[in-house]
């Protein structure tokens, strides 16, 4: 199993939005980035995920699984792109604020703080383990 982390902004598709969809979960659509497409072609089912919301919020609030691989996406007119379906697993604990992340030296190599702008990063075991831990969260 690989994990991943889904950043999205909480006021165009939010945890609560992701939790409503259920088991069908929901296409991660609209990744126009190469590097975040490319994370996506590599996720198999029943990989999991930390869900994000980004903008003002900057924390991870709940656990999400790959429910389908990569696959086209429909938004993407020119054919390039394509998306994975996630659907909601449970709500962390405690949110992880990105502060919580950067004051944390065993994530100073996470690709949240490396590469900022990335709307779907790898994490390894090591900082799953981690961040778990910091959300009081077991999964």
């Amino acid at each position: 199993m690989a994990y991943w982390l889904f950043k999205s902004e909480p006021g165009t598709w939010s945890w609560d939005d992701q939790v409503r969809k259920g088991d069908v979960g929901e296409g991660w659509d609209g990744v126009r980035n190469y590097q975040a497409a490319n994370n996506m072609k590599a996720m198999k089912v029943g990989d999991r995920g930390f869900f994000y919301h980004s903008v003002n919020e900057k924390q991870i609030v709940g656990i999400v699984e790959v429910i389908e691989e990569y696959h086209p996406d429909p938004t993407d007119k020119s054919g390039r792109f394509g998306m994975v379906t996630i659907k909601a697993i449970q709500p962390v604990e405690k949110p992880v604020t990105l502060a919580d992340i950067k004051a944390a030296p065993e994530l100073e190599d996470f690709a949240l703080v490396r590469q900022s702008r990335l709307s779907v990063v790898p994490v390894t075991d090591a900082q799953w383990r981690l961040i778990l831990k910091m959300a009081e969260t077991t999964v």
